[in-house]
């Protein structure tokens, strides 16, 4: 048997389960981590809870960035802010039970600004 082995939180069956879509994401998760670790653990609740509710911190992004294209289907892409007036963003998509984190960035993305 493992020891020290991290347990990682189960979901439950009404919750979405949580996976990276891209390297890029998975860096930006750890970035987020060390720098914002409340706040995340926050959003893992609300992406894992309510991640297509409309807030003024979780949106779909609109016009050329308002779509994902995934092994040929094409998805919503939503955006998610850790916090109400930090530059941290989450950009996700939802795929049957499953949230795609897309792009994970420390601070505002140049692509919308």
């Amino acid at each position: 048997m493992a020891k020290n082995l991290k347990v990682e939180r189960p979901t439950k069956k009404s919750e979405y389960e949580i996976r990276f879509a891209s390297t890029q994401a998975q860096r930006g998760w750890m970035n987020l981590k060390a720098t914002i670790r409340g706040p995340l653990a926050d959003a893992w609740d609300f992406l894992t809870r309510t991640p297509l509710a409309v807030t003024p911190t979780n949106y779909h992004l609109r016009g050329e960035h308002g779509a994902v294209t995934r092994n040929g289907s094409t998805h919503e892409r939503w955006q998610h802010k850790p916090t109400p007036k930090g530059d941290a963003r989450i950009w996700f998509y939802v795929e049957g039970p499953v949230v795609y984190l897309e792009q994970v960035h420390t601070k505002h993305p140049n692509e919308t600004k």
